[in-house]
This record gives C-alpha cells, sequence and structure tokens, in this order.
C-alpha cells in the first residue's frame, strides 16, 4: 500500500476492523518511512453494474457518485458526512440486491430520493429539482407542495 504522505510502499496494518456496514474493512496503516497514519477501506466487488443514463448511455456503477449528489444536496445543512455515507451505502445495497446487470439511473435516483425525504427536506427539494429536471418556479412551487 502506498503512503499517501511520502510515496513510499512500506507500510504496516496496525489495525483491522469491520466496518459498521458488515460490506467492508477498515484498516489503520502506518508509514515505515514517514511515521504517519492513514486509513484505508476494502470492499468486496461484486459483479460490473451498468447504469443506464438518461441519454442511453451506459457507464459503470460508482457509489461515490451518489455521495457527491447527496453533498451537494445537503450543502450548509446539518448532516454529517457520516450519514451521507450510510444513504449511499444503503442505495448501493439496495442496487446489488436486485442482481441485475444494468439499472437505469431514474431507479437510482428514486432510492435517493425516498432516503433524502426522511433525512432533510430542503437537500430532498434541491436533488428533486435535478431529478426532475425543474425549469421555472411553478415547478418548484408543485414539488414543495407534495412535501406538505
Amino acid at each position: 500500500m502506498w503512503c499517501p504522505f511520502c510515496a513510499t510502499n512500506e507500510t504496516s496494518v496496525l489495525e483491522s476492523r469491520v466496518a459498521e456496514d458488515g460490506q467492508s474493512l477498515r484498516r489503520r496503516r502506518e508509514c515505515a518511512k514517514c511515521q504517519k497514519r492513514f486509513t484505508t477501506w476494502e470492499r468486496v466487488e461484486g459483479p460490473t453494474l451498468f447504469v443506464i443514463k438518461r441519454d442511453g448511455g451506459r457507464q459503470p456503477f460508482d457509489r461515490q457518485k451518489i455521495a457527491h449528489g447527496a453533498i451537494r444536496s445537503f450543502d450548509k445543512r446539518p448532516v454529517s458526512i457520516d450519514l451521507i455515507n450510510q444513504l449511499a451505502d444503503e442505495v448501493e445495497r439496495e442496487v446489488r440486491r436486485k442482481e441485475v446487470s444494468e439499472i437505469s439511473s431514474k431507479i437510482i435516483g428514486r432510492m435517493v430520493l425516498k432516503r433524502l425525504k426522511n433525512i432533510d427536506k430542503v437537500a430532498w427539494v434541491r436533488f428533486a429539482s435535478v431529478y426532475f429536471e425543474l425549469t421555472d418556479l411553478t415547478e418548484f412551487e408543485k414539488l414543495i407542495n407534495k412535501l406538505s
């Protein structure tokens, strides 16, 4: 494992434990050269899953895209990064449980929306405005009225 600080490949594992999600390993490592410590994560990688985008294009499923979209939705909201990671983990587990090789980005978006609605209504509106491709104020008003 390469040290992110000095780029040497002489590191040692200090501690390993199963993460809260039960699907990954968290390892604390120490660099033999600079003595700095860092954390790595190991996940089981299943079969390649492709996401079918709105334009018909396909790309590999990327859990980080879900987390990144949630982070943008929660911008300046009182939500921890741990909760955002939990949301992304839950969506990934639900997607992988479907045991399909391709899934629509619309389905993934609905999974995210369902979870956002229970966490933060403002984040839900932000995400929904992109998901539903809202273009004017009346569409926003209708969307907000759905929350009431």
